[in-house]
């Protein structure tokens, strides 16, 4: 709550002096007798001792109507976002060779724990060099064997970021392998879809006055973070490729991998560091960009890969430009029928209990 007029306030502290004139009155009307000596000595009624609390009944009904007259109110912002953003699929590998461990800040962390840390700092920002991507459309695709929409486009961020943290690496032997075809032509069609139906619905809102909510497509962009190559699935990887040109989809490749990579392996005897063997298809990567217009970078290590995702939040930037209104609730009823109330509460009180003659 707020107060249209707040310098009205700056009458409460005259209060106590108000208060001190009008108790330390000696002045009041009075009749003439011959002597009042014999009265003083007379014992003093509760009504007499409590004659005080009128004063103070009407010195809170003229504190009450000050803060009445500064206009308490309540006001609620809201906020019209621009409605032309970037819809983004993430779709990252979680087969069973994104179990080789990356230094993540001093902390070995596994190659898909890495990419979902960097990921999230890419969506809501790290504070420092990435600012997050608040006006566009966000989804996730995970791939092994098989690719799944985990989450659909979104463009409120704290769904996807709950589904992010939640991915893990396939846990049953069945499930494991590399399908980057499936996983591209799967996120395609996502990207498709979410367009055409941004478009259906602009179309039905045409000759009306659009929401607030209302958002169009300016680009489409798939980021693929993998440390395989193609070996399962039913499309072919560069044939999907060229499905997403043909949508108008730019797909980024990001190849995780590098030369001393390990996996951490207990044993009853302690845990022993094992060096893994990279299978990272880094020709189909960089032919899948460039078919569709995007570029290919390698990540050996986590801050490689904060750079290659800086350098795409850079690339594909979204101009949010937001409009702010507040609208407000007076809030000076109250006040008013409060001190009106008091009012009314000193005037039956100085009537019928404290009255006094004359």
């Amino acid at each position: 709550m707020e107060f249209h007029s707040p310098y009205v306030l700056l009458l409460l502290p005259a209060l106590p002096a108000l208060a001190y004139l009008m108790l330390r009155r000696k002045r009041t009307a009075a009749i003439s007798f011959s002597s009042v000596a014999r009265l003083k000595g007379g014992p003093i009624s509760w009504r007499l001792r409590l004659r005080p609390v009128v004063v103070v009944l009407r010195l809170v009904c003229i504190g009450l109507l000050i803060v009445a007259l500064a206009r308490p109110r309540k006001g609620t912002v809201l906020s019209e976002v621009s409605t032309e953003g970037i819809a983004i699929e993430a779709v990252v590998d979680r087969s069973g060779s994104m179990q080789a461990e990356m230094d993540y800040r001093g902390e070995n962390l596994n190659r898909l724990e890495v990419v979902k840390k960097v990921l999230a700092d890419f969506i809501q920002g790290d504070g420092r060099q990435l600012t997050g991507r608040s006006g566009d459309l966000i989804g996730l695709i995970t791939f092994a064997r098989y690719a799944d929409t985990v989450c659909p486009l979104v463009h409120g961020h704290d769904v996807l970021l709950e589904f992010l943290k939640r991915t893990d690496l396939v846990k049953l032997r069945n499930e494991d392998g590399t399908a980057i075809g499936d996983a591209i032509a799967l996120a395609a069609a996502r990207l498709k879809k979410a367009e055409e139906e941004i478009q259906r619905r602009n179309v039905r809102l045409s000759g009306q006055d659009a929401p607030a909510d209302s958002f169009t497509i300016k680009s489409k962009v798939m980021v693929l973070l993998t440390d395989g190559r193609n070996n399962m699935g039913q499309y072919d990887p560069l044939a999907a490729a060229q499905l997403a040109k043909d949508w108008g989809i730019t797909i980024y490749t990001v190849g995780i991998g590098s030369a001393q990579a390990f996996t951490t392996v207990q044993t009853p005897l302690g845990a022993f560091k094992m060096p893994t063997q990279d299978d990272l298809d880094e020709p189909l990567l960089k032919a899948i960009a460039e078919k569709t217009g995007g570029f290919y970078r390698r990540a050996d290590d986590a801050e490689a890969l904060r750079a290659i995702v800086r350098e795409i939040d850079q690339l594909e930037k979204t101009q949010v430009k937001s409009v702010q209104y507040a609208q407000y609730h007076e809030r000076f009823g109250p006040w008013t029928l409060a001190a009106l109330s008091v009012l009314v509460l000193e005037i039956l009180a100085g009537c019928t209990v404290f009255r006094k003659i004359p």
